[in-house]
């Protein structure tokens, strides 16, 4: 990356940032990896640009790469994908993803000019929640020290934005700027330890702290003057970090409790922090205006008597809640506070009651010089984050496999002599056992059995969770969600789990049973989203549960992107996700019970990624109902809240999204629903039957998915601590979503974003509705729009590369997918009215574009080390090339996992 490298580039390439980041990286390289590897870097580029520009045939990367020696090839790479990071970067900073309309102010408008009012947002957002789950599924192939040099660029571009020619600490901005560069040439990119879960819980915490904590108390200040009133408090983030063990045998009960516990620590010092600020801030004199009785109560509390302070009641009032908080983090966490008070004080019994003592310093100093100080600024926000965040941080979910509660209730069970043969029983066997169990207020477990290490590991987990309760709140664990959730039975076996640590209590009656938390099922295959609907109605037709369930205002359940489309293919899991949680609305409207939905959706269209903004809005009429939550996954953590810029803008997008899904009236017509309707289960089903041919229509397809991707080289990537397969077996059942949709990038087909759509396109009748639904329904729309991105990231002449590393016997798989993608490639533009890929939407094309001359020589690379590694060398450098042109791959296509 020559100083002429921007210039170089293709015409898109017009982002001053993007010119002015490559130029310092092209002199970094230079100056770090010496001339030789500079004018090799800046031949290889100059040749891919001019391909991709329709010059050339390519056959010049080829010649250039091959004269590469491992060592230049492992610095190549390295250059390659620090280029697409840096480009990430400035493309964020320009708001390349912004949507129109994503602001709540822009939402609000939307729905004024449609008749509805700030009071109809209001009453809505009363009982509304929008949470952004974070999870640690492994597809972030950076590790922490390159984002943090990543962030720190970001800062410094800020500055340099504002017209600074120095940081705040005396530093030039550009000098700065390539130092940051610099450090990141000389960072090692791959981890040497898989991550454990302890590594996980301190990443996410990094963004709660650095991002979150400061983030969304601004937001709401916002979101209050666009109202014209106080907000409620409706977005809320959560995790499954620590709580998450479906699949994960490091995730335990020790997990748990370190995770609650580092979370409060953060949010406490936060607390203590800012509660330093605004003491040194207050400097409000009795001399000089009235103080309020409630504040000089607290004054007189705190135990502050210095004489320095014998006027200043607002100060002395802070002082006396920093002693509490500073007691609350010693009670809660075991630790001295990193900035101890002087001061001695009572912890604080719940957040509720540290949000009072804020609540009395805010109307004393509204009471004077008409309300101008009040509750708004530093202390405000204060306020606003005890609200959302509480001692807790963010709420974490439990989460378990089902079959694992079945088996851990049939131990409880037989060692108690209630039921020898659980398992053996049918399902209405197992409801009638399970609600006498419940209604039984006896315990099952006993202190004298000796109980397996898996039933013990479960009990310890629910006994956490119900310190947690007692310790943090009941915010702290709200859910408890049941992977592969198939029947009524999988639920209350959890509720029976929670009876035993108290976190579900019977009632003399069904109307008076009681849950800590909620059970929530996980639907996640094609089959389970069919039968969706029959189990909550089954569900919520129990008394007992019905009553808990209107009790809280709400049962939530959630949706998996990832298995049902690995199932089914990209347009089944799409439509049977929207047809479900249609299916859903009734059960629950019969029932009389709120519904709020939780979608597992990943970061590649394949798993459900792609604008939240739009999916949010493509949802089903009535299906939001003003509470959703989302997760958030791998590499899209850092993309979208990687700073406090870009979080803001993607929490607000979200919350828009939510509220317009909601309150918009419907836009389509009976008989356009059932012909739009019609048409998609025409579309799915032959889909459906094109994947499912394709992908486990023969036994011989996952020998050649392994040959012809990386898949066995991610495994080696240490970049979670879950296993990459459920089984020791070589099924592709039994391959988790993640590494399936990741190998498909890596070898730029995209298989699992688009299979099967454009034959089912091909042999559909009326194309002109085809037109119709892309220009009229949401939800095809975005159905179309994620997958004209994935095909525009795709590429078949490279991917044929990777074919040749397959047995010959197999090509035939291969010629199926590629004709599959013309069909595809030619039925998308002619539904959307296209003569190119991304021709309506010129940011993501002039995105996307930017990058494929970085990202072909890097695939061609990795095919060559690939063959070298697979013949038998066993140069290490050829294992660390290979690891690292994954990670510069899927840099470079940001959503590849």
């Amino acid at each position: 990356m020559a100083t002429q490298s921007p210039a170089s580039l293709p015409p898109i390439a017009n982002n001053p940032d993007i010119r002015f980041l490559g130029t310092l990286l092209g002199d970094v390289i230079r100056d770090y990896g010496g001339q030789a590897l500079f004018e090799a870097t800046e031949t290889i580029r100059s040749a891919s640009v001019e391909r991709h520009r329709g010059r050339g045939d390519g056959s010049t990367v080829d010649l250039q790469l091959e004269k590469l020696d491992l060592d230049e090839t492992i610095d190549f790479v390295r250059g390659f994908m620090l280029f697409s990071m840096l480009a990430n970067l400035a493309e964020d900073r320009q708001g390349i993803a912004a949507e129109e309309g994503a602001d709540l102010a822009a939402a609000l408008d939307r729905l004024a000019a449609e008749g509805i009012d700030r009071d109809a947002v209001a009453r809505l957002l009363d009982h509304a929640l929008v949470a952004p789950v974070l999870t640690a599924h492994p597809t972030e192939v950076r590790r922490k020290s390159m984002i943090d040099h990543r962030n720190r660029i970001a800062t410094l571009m800020a500055c340099r934005d504002a017209g600074q020619a120095e940081t705040d600490d005396g530093d030039d901005v550009d000098e700065a700027i390539r130092r940051q560069i610099a450090l990141l040439w000389q960072t090692r990119v791959l981890r040497q330890e898989r991550l454990g879960v302890a590594d996980e819980v301190e990443t996410a915490l990094s963004y709660f702290h650095d991002v979150f904590l400061p983030t969304i108390p601004a937001l709401y200040q916002r979101w209050d003057r666009a109202l014209g009133r106080r907000c409620p408090s409706f977005l809320r983030p959560g995790s499954w970090i620590g709580g998450d063990r479906d699949g994960n045998p490091h995730v335990d009960a020790a997990s748990l409790t370190f995770a609650l516990s580092r979370s409060a620590e953060a949010v406490l010092a936060h607390y203590c922090d800012t509660l330093h600020a605004l003491g040194a801030e207050l400097s409000i004199s009795s001399d000089r205006t009235p103080v309020d009785a409630g504040v000089e109560a607290l004054a007189a509390a705190s135990g502050d008597d210095a004489a320095s302070r014998r006027d200043e009641p607002f100060r002395r009032a802070i002082s006396g809640i920093y002693a509490r908080v500073a007691a609350t983090y010693q009670a809660l966490t075991g630790k001295t506070p990193p900035r101890p008070g002087r001061l001695r004080g009572e912890p604080y019994p719940d957040p509720q009651a540290f949000r009072a003592d804020l609540v009395t310093i805010a109307r004393g100093l509204a009471a004077g010089g008409g309300g101008a100080l009040g509750s708004s600024g530093a202390l405000g926000r204060l306020i606003r984050a005890v609200d959302v965040f509480g001692f807790h941080l963010a709420t974490l979910d439990l989460r378990q496999n089902s079959a694992v509660h079945e088996r851990v209730v049939a131990e409880l069970l037989a060692a108690a002599g209630v039921e020898a043969d659980y398992a053996a029983l049918d399902e209405e066997g197992r409801i009638a056992l399970l609600r006498r169990e419940l209604a039984n207020a006896r315990p099952l477990v006993s202190r004298f059995h000796a109980y397996s290490d898996e039933t013990a590991s479960e009990l310890a987990i629910i006994d956490a969770a119900a310190a947690a309760h007692d310790r943090y709140g009941p915010a702290a664990i709200r859910v408890y969600i049941v992977s592969m959730a198939k029947s009524v039975s999988d639920l209350l076996e959890v509720n029976l789990l929670l009876k035993e640590a108290g976190l579900y209590r019977p009632g003399a009656g069904d109307d008076d049973a009681h849950a800590a938390i909620m059970a929530v099922p996980l639907f996640e295959t094609i089959e389970d989203l069919d039968a969706a609907p029959a189990i909550m109605a089954r569900w919520l037709a129990l008394p007992e549960i019905a009553a808990i369930a209107r009790a809280r205002g709400h049962q939530e359940v959630m949706i998996g992107y990832s298995d049902s489309n690995k199932d089914g293919g990209y347009l089944t899991s799409t439509w049977g996700l929207s047809k479900g949680s249609t299916a859903l609305a009734p059960v629950f409207e019969q029932a009389g019970v709120g519904m709020q939905l939780f979608h597992g959706r990943g970061g590649a269209v394949g798993r459900g990624g792609g604008s939240a903004f739009a999916a949010i809005r493509a949802q089903p009429p009535g299906t939001v109902q003003g509470r959703i939550r989302i997760t958030e996954q791998g590499e899209v953590i850092a993309a979208k809240y990687g700073t406090r810029e870009t979080a803001a803008t993607n929490l607000e997008a979200m919350a828009s999204a939510a509220l317009l899904a909601s309150l918009e009236p419907v836009r389509l017509s009976n008989a356009e629903n059932r012909a739009f309707a019609d048409a998609m289960d025409t579309l799915s089903a032959d889909a459906f039957r094109t994947y499912r041919d394709l992908v486990y229509g023969d036994d011989a397809f996952r020998t050649f998915f392994r040959q012809m991707t990386p898949i066995a080289e991610i495994a080696n990537l240490k970049i979670g601590s879950r296993p990459a397969s459920r089984t020791k077996s070589d099924r592709i059942e039994d391959l988790r979503a993640i590494p399936w949709v990741f190998s498909w990038a890596q070898s730029r087909v995209m298989l699992p974003g688009w299979y099967g759509v454009g034959q089912a396109i091909d042999r559909f009748a009326d194309k002109g509705l085809l037109a119709e639904m892309a220009e009229g329904w949401p939800l095809f729309a975005a159905t179309l729009a994620n997958m004209e991105m994935v095909l525009a990231k795709s590429d078949m002449a490279i991917a044929a590369r990777y074919a040749g590393l397959v047995d010959a016997e197999l090509h035939p798989f291969f010629d199926r997918i590629r004709d599959g993608w013309q069909l595809t490639h030619d039925g998308l533009l002619a539904a959307t009215g296209q003569s190119r890929l991304l021709e309506k939407h010129p940011a993501l094309d002039a995105s996307i574009r930017l990058r494929l001359p970085y990202i072909e020589p890097l695939n061609l690379l990795q095919i060559e080390l690939m063959k070298r590694h697979r013949a038998g060398d066993t140069d290490a450098r050829i294992g660390e090339g290979i690891l690292l042109s994954i990670n510069a791959i899927a840099t470079a296509l940001r959503n590849s996992g």
